[in-house]
């Protein structure tokens, strides 16, 4: 009885034949995605070190997983081995940037719906998802605070460099004091479009020994 179940289960599940034309269509629009895929992950990112070579492997993650789903709808025992096969692969490369997160499910998932015969999906998939992250590139962000780091000679200092500080920034916050006996260091956050003239004004005080005005572009508290 196991038997006769176990070989009607099989041959009900290793009848889709999978020919060489419908392979390549399916590969050929993986292919045209993950090349969509691959510009415009060039054009949109910012990254200071841009990765040409996470780039190319996304493209080729879009075409590996087409022809993944491909092989996995010709026969049940395929598609049960290939998961035993992928089960044991560990990737261990961090992904830091959000962003990079989203383009590889996108290659991912492009790959799939290719895979399966749906690409009227993945084309659709890739104009709406582009024009969502253009008008959320577009939308207006805070700007993001700037660090003052001033030391002095004297420790009490501090009230004259503030009064020069909120003279060219609104709601200045003192992040740290560091002080010994001779000396005081304050990191100061604040928001300024006059930082050349705040530095200068700030350096024009008797005590102060160096005055360090920074900008970063990480992330915004509101």
């Amino acid at each position: 009885m196991t038997d006769i179940f176990k070989k009607s289960f099989l041959e009900g599940f290793m009848a889709a034949d999978i020919d060489i034309y419908s392979a390549g269509v399916a590969l050929a629009l993986s292919c045209f995605v993950s090349l969509y895929i691959f510009v415009i992950y060039r054009i949109m990112t910012k990254k200071t070190f841009y990765s040409k070579s996470f780039n190319v492997s996304m493209a080729g993650i879009c075409l590996i997983t087409s022809a993944i789903i491909l092989t996995i709808q010709s026969s049940i025992v395929v598609s049960l081995g290939m998961v035993g096969a992928l089960s044991i692969v560990r990737f261990r490369t961090a992904i830091k940037d959000p962003m990079d997160l989203m383009f590889l499910f996108w290659a991912i998932a492009g790959g799939i719906i290719c895979g399966v015969g749906l690409a009227e999906i993945a084309f659709i998939l890739c104009i709406v998802l582009t024009v969502l992250i253009l008008v959320l590139n577009a939308l207006p962000v805070a700007r993001a605070p700037m660090i003052l780091v001033v030391n002095t000679s004297d420790t009490k200092a501090e009230d004259a460099v503030m009064e020069v500080v909120r003279k060219y920034a609104k709601h200045p916050v003192v992040k740290s004091r560091n002080m010994s006996k001779a000396s005081l260091e304050m990191i100061v956050e604040l928001r300024t479009s006059e930082g050349s003239t705040l530095v200068q004004e700030v350096m024009a005080l008797e005590p102060v020994m160096t005055a360090s005005l920074l900008s970063h572009d990480g992330e915004v508290t509101f």
